[in-house]
């Protein structure tokens, strides 16, 4: 079994309030890690359903929950079709993880990391056919700016573009070591001297380009929200800016309702709350969980509890 650190693990499963015979939606199942503490807390007869588009870490987490036996269930798909998975049945609690798992940045094949050389992949389900060599080579240098600067908030965006041009112009890019390269060259030498690798908020882009990540994001939190059941709760768990926002004025929006324009008296949209914040600032991980696991660093942990009536 690949060694598997869920992050914010106790602040989440705390949140989420996890009780005896709760049914529960691990939206981002990964190794399972979230999955097997919620199931630890809810039994004797809670129930997990985890779902997740890569199946090959479908198999790790299903390795990792089969001593619960029928109180688990584990679905291939994105969360985005989290309605069809669940038949609009109600459920006690859910959980969004949006990270990337420590065991697909591992998997050099995969092209997530660009520590390694690997091919330009990045899909976090094989079944996808747009793969990041694809992006890389097929997009204008416009599009690829757009796509940097948009997904990564990369300042070098239109530099970065140049070059990847240019350079595609004398042979395919292909790898994440030869991207990576193009990159460093890409942006002037007086920045080189920072915290992240310089080829970070680029990487970040194009995986999310190729996953169609913030695209689906919100309308997943909305119909989570739906199938809530009075007083269940929703925890979500971002890794940067442009995720935590959108899980941010999604909660306020729901929280808020009522979308009148302010100088009118009586509300005339019929808009009511859904849900009630729990966290009014994002929780972070603590210095130890920190120093234990890096990739924690970033995270930032929402909660909302739905209202009583709705």
């Amino acid at each position: 079994m690949i060694k598997h650190t869920p992050v914010l693990l106790k602040e989440a499963v705390e949140l989420l309030n996890c009780k005896k015979g709760g049914v529960y939606i691990d939206c981002t199942v990964g190794a399972g890690g979230h999955a097997e503490r919620i199931l630890e807390l809810s039994s004797p007869d809670g129930v997990i359903i985890g779902i997740d588009q890569d199946e090959e870490i479908l198999k790790i987490a299903e390795e990792r929950l089969k001593r619960f036996g029928e109180r688990t269930r584990l679905v291939h798909g994105n969360f985005s079709d989290i309605k069809d998975v669940m038949k609009n049945e109600n459920v006690d609690g859910i959980l969004f993880d949006l990270g990337v798992s420590s065991y697909q940045l591992e998997d050099k094949e995969r092209g997530f990391s660009f520590m390694s050389d690997a091919p330009l992949d990045m899909r976090m389900d094989k079944k996808t056919k747009i793969t990041a060599a694809d992006i890389i080579n097929r997009s204008s240098e416009r599009e690829l700016s757009e796509i940097i600067f948009k997904y990564g908030e990369e300042r070098f965006a239109k530099r970065i573009a140049s070059f990847i041009v240019r350079e595609r112009e004398r042979k395919p890019i292909a790898t994440t070591l030869q991207l990576s390269d193009i990159i460093m060259k890409a942006i002037p030498a007086r920045f080189h001297a920072q915290k992240i690798h310089l080829a970070t908020r680029t990487f970040q882009a194009l995986r999310i380009a190729v996953n169609r990540e913030l695209e689906i994001l919100e309308k997943s939190l909305l119909d989570a929200v739906d199938i809530l059941k009075p007083e269940g709760r929703m925890c979500v768990i971002s890794f940067h800016s442009l995720e935590d926002r959108i899980v941010k004025r999604t909660f306020q929006r729901l929280e808020k309702g009522c979308i009148c324009p302010p100088k009118i008296p009586v509300c005339q949209c019929g808009i009511k709350p859904s849900i009630k914040i729990i966290t009014k600032k994002p929780v972070a991980p603590a210095e130890m969980e920190i120093k234990a696991n890096p990739r924690a660093r970033s995270a930032k942990l929402r909660a909302a509890e739905k209202l009583l009536t709705v």
